[in-house]
C-alpha cells in the first residue's frame, strides 16, 4: 500500500514542468499547488516510519527480513527521501523565480542600465549598480552620475535660491516628473494605501508606486516613457533624499513629500497638499508637526548641499516664524500656513523660485539685454529700476555679470512673462523716483528677497526625524554632501558677495540687493526677489587694486559675522522655547547644565569652522592673485607698453645692478630693447606691490603671513 501511494506521488511529479517554461503570472498558482501537494502526501511520513519500526522491532527480536522484503523496504525509504527532496527543491524554485521575476519583484528594472553596467539588489532590497568594465560598484545609477555632473555647471550662478532652482529644474525634467500632475499622484497613493504619513515604506513598495505612477502618465498624456530608466532613476533620487544611508526604508510623508514638490503643479496646491499631511482633522497643525514637515522638505535643498542658505537643517526658526501668524494659538490653520509661505520664507523660498523658473522657461521677452546684447531676452527678464532702458538677461544677471557703466546695485525687477504696458508705466515711475534718491539711500533702506528666518545659536528642540542610520559604503557619499554643505553654508556665512566683480567701494551684501519679480500670473503687488551686485572693468591696473580690495573685504567679513553673532546670542536669549503642545518647560537643574553645555559646544564648533573655512577662502584668494600677477608679468608688452615702461624705469627706478652700464644712443638693438621694456614692466609691478603691502602693513599689523607671502612674490 505505501509503495502504491508512493507510485502516485512520484507519477504527479513527473507531471511538472520546468520552471523556465512556466509564466511568470502563474507562478503564484504552482507554488500553492506545491504545498497543496506536499500537505497531501505528508501523511505518508507516518506510514514510512511505522515500516521502519516495525523492522527495527523484528530484529531485536532475532526475525530476520527475507532478501525480498528487506530490498523493498530500502527501496521505499530512498523514494520517500527522493520525493521529499524534490517537493522541496520545486518550492524553492518557485518562490525564487517569483521573487526575481513576478510582479513584486525588480527584474524589470535590470533593463535601466546598458553594458559594462550591472543592476544588483543588496540584502535590503536596495540597488546599487557594478560596472564590469571599472570593476567598480556605486548607489548612484549611471544617468544619474552624468545629471549630478551636468549640475555642476550651475554652479557659477551666484544666488542660492536659483542655483538650488536651476539645480531641480534639471532633475524634475530627467526623471519625467515635470509631466506628472498632483491629481495623478494623489490617485496613486490612494490605490496603494499612502494615507498614514508615518507609515514607514521599503524599496519594494517604493518602486511599486513609482511603476503605476508612470504607467498612469503613459496612459493619460500618450506619450512614450522608459518606465525602467524613470523608475530607477526616481526610486534613486528619493533614497538620497531621504535614505542616504541605503537603509531601505523612508517614510510615507517623505516619499510624498519629494514628488509633491517636483512634480508638474502650482505652487499653492504642492503646499496646501503637504499641510494636509501633518494636519489634523481640523485641517491645524501643531509646532511639532509642522516641522516635521519643514524638515522633509528642507532635505531637497540639503542633498544637492544648499542647505545652508536657507537656514540650516535647524528647521525650529521657521516653525516659529511661520507660528507668528497663528495669533497666539497653539495651532495654526492652512490659511495662516499659506500666507506665510506667500512672503517666500528662507527655509522654503526655493520652491517659489523653481515654480517661477519653470515658467520662464518658455517666456521671449522683446527687448535687448545691456550686457550681453542678447535679443530677444528668454527666460528671466531683469530691469533696472534706477537707470533707464537697462534690461539684462537672466545668464548675465545670475552669473553676475555687468558692464562698465551699469552697476547693478539699485533696485532690479525681475520678469517671467512678457511685460505689460501698465507695468511699464509703472516701472517708468518707479526708476523716475529712484532717479533723485541716492546710493546712500539704498544703502540705509536694505531689503532682503525673502522672509528671514535666521538660525539661532540654542539646542535643538523640535521633533525632527533622525536622519537614516550611516552605513561603511555611503562614507564616501556622505562626505562629499557634507562638504557640498559647509561649502554653502560659509558662502552664506561670509555674505557671499562677488569678489572679481566689485570695487572696494561698490562692495555690498547680497541680502541688502534690491529686486522685485512681477508676473500677471501673480499679485501685482511687487514682492522682493533675490540680488546681485555689479561688475567692473578688468584692466591690469584694476586686478593689482582688487588685491587690497580683497583683504578689506575679508575684514568688513569678520566683523560683520562678530556682529551677527552677537545678534543671534540675543536673539537666543529673548527667544522663546520650542515645545510639543506646551510653553511651560520645566527641566532640572541638569538639563539645564547639559543645555548650557550644548549651546557652548555649537557656538565654539561654529566658530572654528567659520574661521576655518575664512583661511581656506583667503589662501584661494591669494593663489588665484599670485596667478594672476604671474600672467600680468609674462604678458607680451606692446610698443606702447615698452615705451610707456621704459619712461617709468628710467623715472623711478635708480636701484640698477653693480654690473650694468649706460646703453649710448643709437647703440640699442630690437633684443635689447625687449629686455629693457620687460625689465621695466616687472620692476614698475614691484614697486606698485611694494606701495600695496605697505598699506597693508598699516591696515593689518598683527598679520604676518601677508608680508612672507609679498615677500615670496616679489623674489619670484
Amino acid at each position: 500500500e505505501l509503495s502504491t501511494t508512493l507510485s502516485q506521488a512520484e507519477g504527479v511529479r513527473a507531471t511538472w514542468e520546468p520552471i523556465g517554461d512556466l509564466f511568470i503570472d502563474s507562478l503564484p498558482e504552482h507554488i500553492q499547488a506545491i504545498k497543496l501537494f506536499k500537505e497531501e502526501f505528508s501523511p505518508m511520513k507516518d506510514g514510512v516510519k511505522l515500516v521502519n519500526d516495525l523492522a527495527h522491532q523484528l530484529a531485536i527480536s532475532d526475525v530476520h527480513l527475507s532478501m525480498e522484503n528487506s530490498h523493498a523496504l530500502e527501496q521505499i525509504n530512498v523514494r520517500w527521501k527522493q520525493l521529499q527532496a524534490s517537493v522541496s527543491e520545486r518550492l524553492k524554485q518557485l518562490q525564487d523565480a517569483h521573487r526575481d521575476f513576478g510582479p513584486g519583484s525588480q527584474h524589470f528594472l535590470s533593463s535601466s542600465v546598458q553594458v559594462p553596467w550591472e543592476r544588483a539588489i543588496s540584502p535590503n532590497k536596495v540597488p546599487y549598480y557594478i560596472n564590469h568594465q571599472a570593476q567598480t560598484t556605486c548607489w548612484d545609477h549611471p544617468k544619474m552620475t552624468e545629471l549630478y555632473q551636468t549640475l555642476a555647471d550651475l554652479n557659477n550662478i551666484k544666488f542660492s535660491a536659483y542655483r538650488t532652482a536651476m539645480k531641480l529644474r534639471r532633475v524634475q525634467k530627467a526623471l519625467r516628473l515635470d509631466l506628472v500632475t498632483l491629481t495623478t499622484a494623489l490617485e496613486i497613493f490612494n490605490e496603494h494605501d499612502l494615507q498614514a504619513s508615518e507609515h514607514v515604506m521599503d524599496v519594494v513598495e517604493v518602486i511599486h508606486c513609482l511603476t503605476a505612477l508612470y504607467e498612469r502618465l503613459e496612459e493619460e498624456r500618450g506619450i512614450l516613457v522608459n518606465v525602467p530608466l524613470c523608475v530607477d532613476m526616481s526610486l534613486n533620487w528619493l533614497l538620497n533624499v531621504f535614505d542616504s544611508g541605503r537603509s531601505g526604508k523612508m517614510r510615507a510623508l517623505s516619499f510624498k513629500t519629494g514628488i509633491a514638490c517636483l512634480c508638474g503643479t502650482e505652487v499653492k496646491e504642492k503646499l496646501q497638499y503637504l499641510f494636509s499631511q501633518v494636519a489634523n482633522s481640523g485641517s491645524q497643525c501643531d509646532q511639532r508637526h509642522l516641522g516635521v514637515l519643514l524638515h522633509e522638505a528642507i532635505q531637497v535643498p540639503r542633498q544637492l548641499g544648499e542647505v545652508a542658505a536657507f537656514g540650516g537643517s535647524n528647521v525650529e526658526p521657521s516653525v516659529r516664524s511661520c507660528f507668528r501668524f497663528s495669533t497666539g494659538k497653539p495651532v495654526i490653520e492652512a490659511s495662516q500656513f499659506l500666507e506665510w509661505v506667500n512672503l517666500e520664507p528662507q527655509s522654503m523660498v526655493w520652491l517659489a523660485v523653481l515654480h517661477r523658473v519653470t515658467i520662464a522657461e518658455q517666456v521671449k521677452h522683446q527687448t535687448k539685454c545691456s550686457i550681453c546684447r542678447q535679443c530677444p531676452i528668454k527666460g528671466f527678464r531683469y530691469r533696472s529700476l534706477k537707470q533707464f532702458n537697462v534690461d539684462i538677461c537672466q545668464t548675465c544677471f545670475l552669473t553676475g555679470r555687468a558692464s562698465k557703466g551699469n552697476k547693478l546695485h539699485y533696485p532690479i525687477m525681475e520678469y517671467y512673462t512678457p511685460t505689460t504696458s501698465s507695468e511699464n508705466m509703472r516701472d517708468f515711475a518707479t526708476t523716475l523716483k529712484n532717479k533723485f534718491r541716492s546710493k546712500h539711500y539704498f544703502s540705509k533702506h536694505p531689503q532682503r528677497g525673502y522672509l528671514p528666518v535666521q538660525s539661532v545659536l540654542e539646542a535643538d528642540y523640535s521633533e525632527t526625524p533622525a536622519s537614516s542610520p550611516m552605513l561603511p559604503h555611503a562614507d564616501t557619499h556622505s562626505r562629499i554632501e557634507h562638504f557640498a554643505s559647509r561649502l554653502a553654508e560659509m558662502e552664506s556665512q561670509n555674505c557671499s558677495f562677488f569678489n572679481d566683480s566689485l570695487s572696494p567701494d561698490d562692495s555690498i551684501d547680497e541680502d541688502q540687493y534690491l529686486l522685485r519679480h512681477s508676473s500677471p500670473i501673480t499679485d501685482r503687488e511687487p514682492a522682493f526677489g533675490q540680488q546681485a551686485p555689479c561688475s567692473v572693468a578688468t584692466e591690469s591696473k584694476g586686478e593689482l587694486q582688487k588685491i587690497l580690495a580683497h583683504l578689506e573685504d575679508e575684514n568688513r567679513i569678520l566683523q560683520g559675522e562678530l556682529r551677527r553673532l552677537k545678534w543671534q546670542h540675543e536673539e537666543a536669549a529673548e527667544a522663546p522655547t520650542l515645545a510639543d503642545g506646551s510653553t511651560e518647560a520645566a527641566p532640572d537643574h541638569r538639563n539645564e547644565e547639559l543645555l548650557a553645555e550644548a549651546r557652548i559646544l555649537r557656538q565654539h564648533k561654529s566658530r572654528l569652522e567659520t574661521r576655518m573655512q575664512i583661511l581656506e577662502d583667503h589662501n584661494k584668494q591669494l593663489e588665484s592673485q599670485l596667478q594672476r600677477l604671474r600672467e600680468l608679468l609674462l604678458q607680451p608688452p606692446t610698443e606702447s607698453d615698452g615705451s610707456g615702461s621704459a619712461g617709468s624705469s628710467l623715472a623711478s627706478s635708480p636701484q640698477q645692478s653693480e654690473g650694468s652700464h649706460p646703453r649710448e644712443k643709437g647703440q640699442t638693438t630690437p633684443d635689447t630693447e625687449a629686455a629693457d621694456d620687460v625689465g621695466s614692466k616687472s620692476q614698475d609691478v614691484s614697486l606698485c606691490l611694494e606701495d600695496i603691502m605697505e598699506k597693508l602693513r598699516h591696515a593689518f599689523p598683527s598679520v604676518r603671513s601677508s608680508d612672507v607671502t609679498a615677500n615670496t612674490l616679489l623674489a619670484s
